[in-house]
């Protein structure tokens, strides 16, 4: 998937979990886990070793409890 997108999508699901009960960044982890296929999540730790640039900290957090 292109940069730009999951740059969006991650940004989507951390806003979603930021109005939630409970620890965000162990809940967007647990997200990605559960519905990010292997490939999208290595995607996103690669993406956050680079720099994480446009991601949430709340999403850079999660991609590296990955």
């Amino acid at each position: 998937m292109s940069p730009e997108k999951m740059v969006m999508m991650a940004n989507q699901i951390a806003s979603f979990f930021k109005t939630q009960p409970g620890n965000t960044d162990e809940r967007i982890a647990d997200h990605l886990r559960d519905f990010w296929e292997p490939r999208m999540r290595s995607q996103l730790q690669d993406y956050v070793a680079a720099g994480g640039a446009g991601l949430d900290p709340s999403v850079q957090q999660a991609a590296r409890l990955l």
